[in-house]
């Protein structure tokens, strides 16, 4: 039976709770154990499927097709596993799924109320992804603030489930702020105490306190916290701030996290294999040289809304010794008559446009890429980014004026992107896109079959718009390869543009599958092109 960790936080939102869930979760996978991340947020959401990038930062994908929390990104990255429906649990797909139910008569005429119904429905999620993933220990983090109302059923189904499953099965570690006060120059752990006393409001005793601080806490701080917080010095463990976000494992590690909750679980405590992450936190803080990519979106104003596409070009730099630095350029901007991309483009070494929705910046993005064409400079273009790829090239290589999406121009006369005929009757926008992974049969001979030295792959995908075949003999004749191909469906899922040094484009999101030991492909081959276009 799965043992659960379950990650709370208190003071404030951005403490770390994700990094802190990841890090635990590392640290038992190194001692040989087989984990599990789930995250629960309190909103009223479903999904994040349907959610602003610019409120809410990316929609992560699971390989099964789950739009999830971008801190699922951050959970696959640290563990290297793949998540599923489970991983992502909304207040709003709780009560759905209540409502579901109690509308089917499940509950057989019984009053549906926040207990036991809810706070049942939300146990019964934690138990499923304890089942589904056969792993040893799940770890979940609940989204928000410890005494935040929308959260409350929450904590009070946590409650339930330690009683149900007592100590030997379930752990708890609440993050918490320690701020350093300038002027008395002193730590103060007044918000720690209040956050914790909320805690034990809600009939929660924390097993172990992270604390975030800026500077380490001295003996005197944590004497103080462990009294008022109920818990052993040594279960109080410090999360100083790091300009390396790696080191935040190994500093965890060192404080022994991963032994203490092992040692309550009743479970061996075996030897950590580590190595490979200290060989890459010395690859990180040692990096030789800086390239410049440009990334061209419409909502640069929050850089978590391209979280993934940013840490996989950080993993391909990694990889051939480069710190990455990105050109954050507003695809808005390039519409702009007086618009000068020579001065834009003139220190980057390669241009990337990533997925998006809508019309907004479509233009601009369609100039990025007709600029990265036409000099030479090393093209990756994702999901939209392929779409916009094709209309560029439909337009001025093929002169086929006109060409556009049917998402950007219902009534144009060349929709060279266009729905599939089951899309055409959309009445819900959540969750009725083309998600998770799908197969694609590679050609060979292709630039594309050399970067994956495979004739068939995997990848996630989150879009609704596809490639038009009926313009495909017409960009072909035109030097257009379609090197990657979903062959049940017919649907183009990779391009590339022979007749120029690096020009690849595909239709699904391969920064969702990439890790910091080991970069996606197509991010390895477009950083070590940009490298070679440097040189």
């Amino acid at each position: 039976m799965a043992k659960y960790v379950f990650v709370t936080g208190g003071v404030c939102s951005g403490l770390g709770k994700g990094i802190t869930a990841s890090s635990i979760a590392l640290l038992l996978k190194g001692k040989g154990y087989k984990v599990f991340m789930q995250k629960f947020d309190p909103y009223m959401n479903v999904d994040p499927g349907t959610m602003s990038p610019i409120q809410h930062g990316e929609v992560f994908v699971t390989a099964d097709g789950c739009e999830t929390d971008l801190d699922l990104g951050h959970y696959e990255r640290f563990i290297d596993e793949e998540l599923n429906y489970t991983s992502n649990i909304t207040n709003g797909k709780i009560y759905s799924s209540v409502i579901e139910k109690e509308r089917r008569g499940d509950y057989l005429g019984a009053t549906i109320q926040i207990v036991p119904h809810i706070s049942n429905e939300i146990k019964n999620k934690i138990y499923e992804a304890g089942a589904s993933s056969g792993a040893d220990i799940v770890i979940t983090e609940i989204g928000g603030t410890v005494g935040d109302i929308e959260g409350s059923v929450m904590m009070e189904s946590l409650r339930q489930f330690k009683m149900e499953q007592g100590s030997a099965n379930t752990f708890f570690v609440h993050t918490t702020l320690v701020p350093y006060i300038f002027g008395s120059n002193e730590l103060k752990t007044k918000p720690t105490q209040s956050s914790i006393i909320e805690l034990r409001r809600l009939g929660i005793q924390p097993d172990v306190i992270v604390t975030r601080s800026n500077i380490e806490l001295g003996d005197a701080i944590k004497s103080k916290i462990s009294l008022f917080g109920n818990i052993p010095k040594q279960n109080i463990i410090e999360a100083v701030d790091v300009n390396n976000i790696y080191q935040i494992p190994i500093n965890f590690h060192r404080q022994h996290i991963e032994d203490i909750i092992l040692e309550q679980f009743g479970l061996p405590i075996t030897d950590s294999h580590l190595k490979y992450w200290e060989d890459l936190i010395n690859t990180v803080d040692n990096l030789k040289n800086e390239i410049e990519i440009s990334l061209v979106g419409k909502y640069i104003e929050l850089h978590d809304a391209y979280l993934s596409v940013m840490e996989a070009l950080k993993h391909a730099g990694y990889k051939h010794n480069l710190k990455i630095h990105i050109n954050w350029v507003d695809s808005e901007s390039l519409e702009k008559e007086n618009c000068d991309l020579n001065a834009i483009f003139k220190n980057s070494k390669g241009i990337l446009v990533p997925g998006g929705f809508g019309h907004r910046g479509v233009e601009g993005k369609i100039k990025a890429c007709e600029y990265a064409r036409t000099h030479k400079i090393p093209y990756l273009g994702l999901c939209l980014g392929m779409q916009v790829a094709v209309i560029e090239f439909a337009r001025n290589v093929c002169h086929i004026e006109d060409a556009s999406s049917r998402e950007f121009n219902e009534t144009c006369k060349n929709p060279v992107i266009d729905l599939m005929a089951e899309q055409k009757t959309i009445i819900n926008m959540g969750g009725t896109l083309r998600l998770g992974n799908y197969e694609c049969t590679i050609k060979k001979g292709t630039l594309t079959h050399k970067i994956y030295d495979a004739d068939k792959i995997l990848e996630r995908h989150r879009h609704r718009y596809e490639f038009n075949n009926k313009y495909k003999e017409e960009l072909e004749n035109k030097g257009l390869v379609f090197s990657g191909i979903n062959e049940p469906s017919n649907l183009v899922e990779i391009i590339e543009y022979p007749r120029h040094p690096f020009f690849v484009a595909c239709q699904f999101h391969p920064e969702f599958k990439s890790r910091p030991t080991r970069p996606h492909p197509l991010f390895d081959a477009f950083i070590g092109a940009a490298k070679k276009y440097k040189k």
